[in-house]
């Protein structure tokens, strides 16, 4: 019997690229732990969908997130940590309304009992349209895992 390798690039085929060359991944399986890299809307030539619509936005990342699980054979429920960046530029007032109904959008795809999470309000994302960016840590036993 093989040892499990120690380290695995995830970088699932058709899955969102960056709009410029550069050597980042997906996510890293490290035996039982997967780290997700930051997940964003954006098609395979790392262009922005549903600019300006956080909810459809969210609901693409939570696709991509899944991807990257799915080859080192885990899923959303395997999330034990998630963090979350998101733009709010409307008036403060609104604030309030509008993280209400981005985690109400978030927790569509959020097993119970949900993993820690952390949800920061940024001034900008990498791309001028990007309204949220995810990033997920998950936990999947190596008699499960693919990779």
């Amino acid at each position: 019997m093989t040892a499990p390798s120690e380290k695995t690039r995830l970088m699932p085929k058709g899955h969102w690229d960056w709009p410029l060359p550069v050597t980042l991944s997906q996510g890293w399986k490290i035996r039982p732990w997967v780290f997700v890299g930051g997940q964003v809307c954006q098609d395979a030539d790392g262009v922005v969908l549903h600019p300006g619509d956080i909810a459809a936005q969210i609901r693409v990342v939570f696709g991509n997130i899944r991807s990257v699980l799915a080859e080192a054979g885990g899923d959303l429920a395997d999330i034990v940590k998630l963090n979350t960046y998101y733009v709010y530029d409307g008036p403060s007032e609104g604030n309030d309304e509008f993280y209400k109904m981005m985690t109400r959008v978030r927790m569509e795809h959020i097993a119970d009992p949900g993993p820690a999470a952390t949800a920061v309000r940024v001034a900008g994302l990498a791309l001028l349209g990007l309204e949220i960016e995810i990033e997920a840590i998950a936990y999947i036993p190596e008699d499960r895992g693919a990779a």
